[in-house]
């Protein structure tokens, strides 16, 4: 729990930073990407007693459908006009996203296997 939270804390703190410095747009628009699955891991698994394969697969599942929800003016159609739930969602679907959450799954998936 108390590992859970930490990494937790420390993935936020970095993305974070990530939204706030204006990094090179790789480590914005990747890096950042490949750690919101870590983190949002890290998160469920606070809330839950889930094992590690279904807590990844639901945090996976959840990237996957926002992302695929970008192929449509989500936003527009909400008429959601608030720039942090915009920025949650996203307005742009990109494959690339979708590479970004599947390496992030794969470290976490790594990590948690590897503390056994």
């Amino acid at each position: 729990m108390k590992r859970n939270l930490i990494l937790f804390v420390l993935l936020l703190i970095a993305e974070i930073a990530i939204a706030l410095f204006h990094f090179h747009k790789f480590v914005r628009g990747f890096i950042g990407d490949v750690l919101v699955i870590p983190l949002l891991y890290y998160f469920l698994k606070l809330l839950t007693k889930f094992s590690t394969l279904k807590t990844l697969v639901i945090v996976l599942l959840i990237a996957f459908s926002i992302e695929f929800l970008q192929l449509f003016p989500i936003s527009e159609t909400l008429e959601i006009n608030n720039n942090i739930i915009n920025i949650i969602i996203g307005t742009t679907f990109d494959p690339k996203d979708l590479l970004a959450y599947f390496i992030g799954g794969i470290g976490v998936f790594t990590i948690e296997n590897f503390k056994k």
